[in-house]
């Protein structure tokens, strides 16, 4: 008999609050516990979601009853605090990013590889209606042989959560790569070989994004790296933190082919394919609005609103709602679901559902280790690129996940 989940949720934070119900709800779930430094968080949690209360990261390592540790912890704690779960034998569902450096990336897969354990990497980007759009059109052959493509996470770090914390505030953009790599690499199935970065320098006067201000020695406030790929490609990604740009803050700009294209602005998603039915000696293309199909439902039925593109521009209807594009994932959620509030573009309850059906089922989930680490380590190899002027740098690649 398979083994329910007990998990422990370790940050009591503004952002794991969007994740215990799901938890706490999924058939294959036993029992969920929280646990934060600072006791009123987890108390809070405790009240608000009627779940116990384990004191310390590391009691939760320690008791044999709980098999699971699912990381909502500061950004750059992820590679500590993951690997130390995975060597107490827990299975492990993550925030992104993966690590902040190379070596824990590297670590992480080797004991996920050694110790058969489940790790997911919860990249909500990955179901984004755009990403999944590109994916199935890719996947039919529409876009032809991939040649170049742009994603980008445009956050302004006066609004972003870690952004209010000294600890963390000047943290390298591409440190936290994920809402952008994933997204277009896993659009075109493929991986980064070679990038090369520069970088947008703090202007304002900032303290934090100085070389004295941060841990990491960053003056970047926006960063900017270029891509080769393994199928040939070439992508662009843009991780920006001091843009006078709102919402849509995290999608896939454009993805071109040998037949075809994708382009977004705003709210309009247009798919461009090469008509081979006319005279090749002329340019002549068929163009397709999609966007009903790719934009949140609640956003097509505000569409004809004399403010639409503004509220659009500033992150209305982009948060609960769902797109069409979606529904065939819906169709595999558990029916206890159905009540509970989703996120970040209804991908949510995608993420919670992967894991607990991996690690009950000892399956291989989608966003394993080995994808974490393709969609991570160019953002860390880029880091660097960009310290040293924008010098070429290959990437270390560690390969597909095995058959499980």
């Amino acid at each position: 008999m398979k083994e329910k989940l007990t998990v422990a949720i370790i940050g009591c934070g503004n952002f794991a609050v969007n994740f215990v119900d799901l938890f706490k709800a999924h058939p294959y779930t036993e029992k969920v516990y929280v646990c934060d430094l600072i006791h009123e968080r987890a108390k809070a949690y405790s009240e608000k979601f009627d779940v116990e209360i384990i004191p310390t990261f590391e009691d939760a390592l320690a008791d044999k009853s709980i098999n699971c540790i699912a990381n909502f912890t500061q950004r750059h704690l992820h590679g500590d605090i993951v690997i130390r779960a995975l060597k107490a034998g827990k299975h492990v569902y993550s925030a992104v990013p993966m690590a902040p450096t190379v070596e824990e990336c590297k670590e992480i897969v080797r004991l996920v590889e050694t110790s058969g354990l489940t790790y997911l990497m919860g990249e909500t980007c990955y179901y984004y209606p755009c990403a999944m759009f590109c994916r199935e059109a890719y996947a039919k052959g529409l876009f032809g042989e991939f040649s170049y493509g742009a994603s980008q996470y445009y956050h302004h770090i006066d609004s972003i959560s870690y952004g209010l914390r000294p600890e963390e505030r000047g943290m390298p953009p591409l440190l936290y790569p994920t809402h952008s790599t994933a997204m277009i690499l896993s659009a075109v199935n493929s991986y980064a070989k070679r990038v090369t970065c520069f970088g947008c320098k703090d202007k304002s006067g900032d303290a934090a994004f100085t070389p004295e201000g941060n841990q990491w020695g960053n003056e970047y406030l926006n960063q900017y790296v270029l891509m080769e790929l393994a199928n040939g490609g070439t992508a662009r990604v843009t991780e920006a933190r001091g843009l006078g740009w709102c919402k849509p803050s995290s999608y896939i700009s454009s993805l071109y082919g040998t037949k075809g294209g994708y382009e977004f602005s705003n709210a309009q998603h247009i798919l461009v394919e090469k008509d081979f039915t006319v005279d090749r000696t002329k340019d002549k293309v068929k163009l397709t609005d999609v966007s009903d199909y790719v934009n949140p439902y609640d956003m097509v039925e505000n569409k004809n609103l004399s403010d639409f593109k503004e509220r659009v521009a500033n992150g209305e209807w982009q948060y609960y709602s769902t797109a069409a594009v979606q529904e065939k994932e819906y169709a595999r959620l558990p029916k206890e679901y159905e009540a509970i509030d989703n996120g970040h573009m209804g991908t949510h309850k995608f993420l919670i559902d992967d894991f607990c059906k991996a690690a009950y089922l000892g399956q291989m989930p989608t966003l394993n280790a080995w994808f974490a680490a393709r969609v991570n380590i160019p953002g860390l190899m880029a880091i660097e690129s960009a310290r040293l002027g924008g010098v070429p740098l290959e990437v270390p690649d560690l390969g597909e996940a095995p058959e499980r």
